[in-house]
């Protein structure tokens, strides 16, 4: 989705589609902010395929929120619960009022930045959707923190959405390469961690 660049004080709307589960059709608007990039339906179905016998009852973690639609997507699939962070006011806004809407009390919104999230936190999660925006280097650190955190549980799985210049990133040693892909100026990978660190 393309940064809204009108004067209005208010920004344009589009929506996600949740592909599949509970809420399979349903579209949920999501506002137009700058550097908002909801994840392609195309990516989005690629991933889930991945995760197709991995969602059910999981503890997930959407890092970068955004639009909310890993996460929903995930709620969709009767993910156990949910931790959507957004840094961004009216993105995180809309979030809420999208758990409203779906009126699922397995979503949790954190209205803050991720990696000040995961320095305090003590839950641990079997999936990470790390998708931040592009170009502001945040993969390494909130990766590395991810670890450092011991947030990921034995065998959690870990989505990661960049841009394909980034060149020198590098996954945990802990964590193995699953599934990899390419589409436009995305890469996006499927992570595994096997092992937990102490």
């Amino acid at each position: 989705m393309k940064p809204n660049t009108s004067k209005s004080n208010s920004p344009t709307s589009g929506h996600i589609r949740i592909i599949s589960g509970q809420y399979r059709g349903r579209k949920l608007p999501v506002k137009d902010v700058q550097g908002l990039r909801p994840t392609t339906d195309r990516v989005k179905e690629t991933l889930f395929n991945w995760l197709m016998n991995d969602i059910r009852d999981t503890v997930v973690l959407d890092c970068f929120a955004g639009s909310g639609g890993l996460g929903f997507e995930a709620l969709s699939r009767y993910a156990s619960s949910v931790t959507f962070i957004e840094k961004d006011n009216i993105a995180a806004q809309q979030i809420k009022s999208n758990i409203s809407t779906l009126k699922n009390p397995n979503a949790i919104l954190i209205q803050g930045d991720a990696l000040l999230f995961l320095a305090k936190n003590t839950t641990q999660f079997n999936l990470a959707f790390i998708d931040p925006p592009f170009r502001q280097g945040l993969a390494q650190p909130i990766c590395d923190l991810l670890v450092e955190k011991n947030a990921l549980t034995q065998d959690a799985l870990i989505y990661l959405e960049v841009e394909n210049e980034l060149l020198d990133f590098k996954a945990p040693s802990n964590w193995s390469l699953k599934k990899e892909k390419t589409a436009g100026q995305v890469s996006y990978r499927l992570y595994q961690n096997t092992q937990v660190e102490r």
